[in-house]
C-alpha cells in the first residue's frame, strides 16, 4: 500500500495492537463510548495517511495522553480516596473575597449569580468555549512553524495537568455550583452540571455546556483550576516564542476565561489562584528538568528530532 511504503511492518502493527488495546482497557475501566473508536480511527488516519500526519498524531500523543487520563479518572472517584471539601472552601472563599450586599456577606460566585446579564452570559460562553481549542490550535501553529517550540510546551501543558490530577485526589474540592444546589452535603455521584453556562445554552437553544459537563470526569475536581492553568500556558509560550499581538488577545482569553469562571459558578477565586499557580510551576519545573537533567533533555531532544 502507497501509504504504508515507509512504515515498518512492526510498526504498523504495533501501532494496530495499541489502538486495540486502548479500546479494550477503556471499556473494562469506564465502559464503551463512541468518541473513543473516534479517537482510535483519527490516530490510525493520521498515522497511516502520510509522512507528516503520522509526525503530527505521534506529536499529538501527548495531548492524547491528557485526554485518557483526564478520562480514566472516571474509574477511580478522588472521593473515594480523601474527603471532599465544600463547607471549608466555601467559608474560606467568602472570608477572602466575601463581598457585602443586602446586609451580608456572599461570595463573588454568589454576586454574579445576582446580577447576571445577557451580555455577560454570552461573552463568558464563548470565553469558555475556548478553554481547549485555543491550546490545540496553538500546539498545532508551533507544530508547523517550530517543532522544539511545540513539544516544549506541549509537555509543559502535560505536566501541569498531572500536577492537577495530582492535587485533585489530595484535595477534593466542590464548585460553586454544587453548594448553590446541594448546600453542604457530601453526594457521591453527583452528575456534572453547565452551571451558569446553561444561560448561554438556552440562549442560542443548544446543549453545548450540557453535553459537554453531563461527561466531566469527577465533579469534585475543582481545586486547582484548570480552566485557569491553561491559558496561563498559552500566554507564557507566546511571550516566550515572541509571538507579538497574538499575545495581547491570548492575555484577554485568558482573563476571559478567569472572569467566565468565577461569573457561571464552575469555580472558586481560590481554585483560579491554584490554577494560576499550578500552571507557573509545572512551567518553571519542564524548564528546571531541561536545564538541570540531562537525560531528560536528552530524552525531549530526540522525541523532536523524531516529529521534525
Amino acid at each position: 500500500m502507497p501509504i504504508t511504503r515507509n512504515i515498518k511492518n512492526r510498526n504498523i502493527i504495533n501501532v494496530i495492537l495499541i489502538g486495540i488495546g486502548y479500546l479494550l482497557l477503556s471499556n473494562w475501566l469506564i465502559g464503551y463510548k463512541p468518541e473513543q473508536w473516534f479517537l482510535v480511527l483519527i490516530f490510525w488516519g493520521c498515522y497511516f495517511f502520510s509522512t507528516i500526519s503520522r509526525k503530527f498524531i505521534l506529536g499529538f500523543s501527548v495531548f492524547i495522553v491528557f485526554w485518557i487520563l483526564f478520562d480514566y479518572m472516571k474509574a477511580f472517584p478522588n472521593y473515594e480516596y480523601n474527603r471532599v471539601h465544600i463547607e471549608q472552601l466555601y467559608h474560606t472563599e467568602k472570608q477572602l473575597f466575601g463581598i457585602h450586599m443586602n446586609k451580608q456577606i456572599i461570595t463573588p460566585n454568589e454576586y454574579w449569580l445576582n446580577n447576571k446579564s445577557d451580555i455577560l452570559d454570552i461573552l463568558t460562553g464563548f470565553f469558555y468555549l475556548s478553554w481547549i481549542p485555543v491550546p490545540l490550535a496553538f500546539a498545532a501553529f508551533l507544530f508547523f512553524r517550530n517543532r522544539d517550540h511545540f513539544f516544549h510546551f506541549s509537555l509543559s501543558f502535560l505536566l501541569v495537568n498531572c500536577i492537577g490530577f495530582i492535587i485533585y485526589y489530595i484535595y477534593p474540592a466542590a464548585p460553586p455550583w454544587y453548594v448553590q444546589q446541594y448546600g453542604f452535603e457530601f453526594i457521591a455521584g453527583t452528575p456534572g452540571n453547565a452551571a451558569g453556562l446553561a444561560r448561554f445554552d438556552a440562549y442560542f437553544s443548544t446543549a453545548i455546556f450540557k453535553h459537554l459537563y453531563e461527561k466531566s470526569s469527577n465533579v469534585f475536581a475543582a481545586m486547582p483550576s484548570l480552566h485557569a492553568a491553561y491559558p496561563l500556558i498559552v500566554l507564557y509560550y507566546g511571550i516566550k516564542f515572541k509571538l507579538g499581538k497574538w499575545n495581547y488577545i491570548f492575555a484577554i482569553i485568558m482573563l476571559g476565561i478567569w472572569f467566565a469562571a468565577v461569573y457561571n459558578s464552575h469555580h472558586y477565586i481560590l481554585d483560579i489562584t491554584a490554577g494560576i499557580s499550578c500552571g507557573i510551576i509545572g512551567i518553571y519545573l519542564f524548564q528546571w528538568m531541561m536545564k538541570r537533567s540531562r537525560l531528560f533533555k536528552k530524552w525531549v531532544d530526540k522525541a523532536v528530532v523524531n516529529i521534525s
